[in-house]
């Protein structure tokens, strides 16, 4: 997550049957037997928003080599400003490699309002070796990041920091179905509670495709809003 998502606001399953083992039973009504899978050039884009004002972009880009290995990468940049001056700010840029539906490597780096993490991982034999900031150490192989757009995540029990490395443990809770608007378009959406430091809110549509997250820090609320469908 976003630095437990922004750290208090200073802030799917895809590929191979592998990732089959970290998913939820399917229930009637919330996400097909054959969820969405990113391809070659597929990207995610969401505004974010402050108290339902302007706060920056969060996108995820997806390349996917001959070989099917897959990349996803992390783009996020936020600022909060008086006129001129800027008051906050947060970057954060991650790669995620999967091969044969197995999480093999992640480099992240995060800007925190001037508090850095670094994290690199490697598949290492049947582990993930970290070396992170908060976290160096092995980590289990099957992990899933923290960066939310695989729907696995909603039976996950612990996360890998795309930030830090950190673990970070987490219990999600079914809050049944929503509407969310995407594009201007309503959008029906299965809502999960994300359980942790922050309790985080997700939405993924019937195809398990992320589709809205939002979450309170520091008495401000803070909302992705997707840009058009993907």
């Amino acid at each position: 997550m976003i630095r437990y998502v922004l750290t208090t606001v200073a802030l799917s399953l895809v590929l191979a049957p592998a990732w089959a083992d970290n998913m939820p039973a399917p229930t009637s009504g919330t996400v097909t037997e054959s969820p969405w899978k990113p391809r070659d050039g597929d990207r995610i884009a969401f505004d974010v928003l402050r108290k339902g004002k302007p706060f920056g972009t969060h996108t995820v880009s997806f390349a996917v080599d001959p070989d099917g290995t897959l990349k996803a990468t992390t783009d996020v940049r936020l600022k909060a400003g008086l006129g001129p001056i800027t008051v906050f700010h947060y970057e954060l840029d991650a790669t995620e490699t999967w091969k044969d539906g197995t999480l093999v490597a992640l480099k992240g780096a995060v800007d925190d309002d001037g508090k850095d993490g670094t994290v690199t991982a490697t598949r290492e034999g049947d582990v993930l070796e970290v070396k992170g900031t908060e976290y160096t150490g092995e980590a289990p192989l099957g992990i899933l990041p923290s960066s939310h757009w695989n729907f696995a995540q909603t039976g996950a029990k612990e996360l890998l920091s795309t930030e830090d490395g950190e673990l970070i443990k987490v219990k999600v809770i079914d809050k049944g179905m929503d509407t969310v608007t995407v594009a201007g378009q309503p959008v029906e959406a299965h809502h999960y509670l994300m359980d942790s430091a922050i309790d985080v809110d997700l939405w993924y549509d019937d195809q398990g495709r992320w589709v809205k997250l939002a979450f309170v820090a520091r008495d401000q609320q803070i909302e992705y809003v997707l840009t058009q469908p993907y």
